[in-house]
């Protein structure tokens, strides 16, 4: 079992890049309905990474908080996850 939950985070607005303050974490692509496969992207050494789906630019920020996100807004939060907690 994990010992941390995984980021998830979605693109309503289709923001060309989304600085993040983690480097492994789950996109969503936009809220549900409109949501594609949720993929679990790892930047390794890294400092982006592009989803494969939403072609969405995910920039690693150490500044950054695993919740914050530049632009604002850009978490995803998972009825289901939360109700695991």
């Amino acid at each position: 079992m994990s010992d941390h939950i995984i980021p998830h985070f979605q693109n309503d607005a289709g923001h060309n890049a989304i600085s993040i303050g983690v480097k492994e974490f789950m996109c969503v692509g936009a809220n549900p309905p409109f949501d594609h496969p949720h993929v679990f992207l790892d930047m390794g050494d890294a400092e982006e990474v592009v989803c494969p789906y939403c072609s969405t630019l995910y920039r690693h920020d150490a500044t950054l908080s695993a919740e914050q996100t530049i632009p604002a807004g850009c978490n995803f939060n998972d009825p289901l996850v939360a109700a695991a907690e």
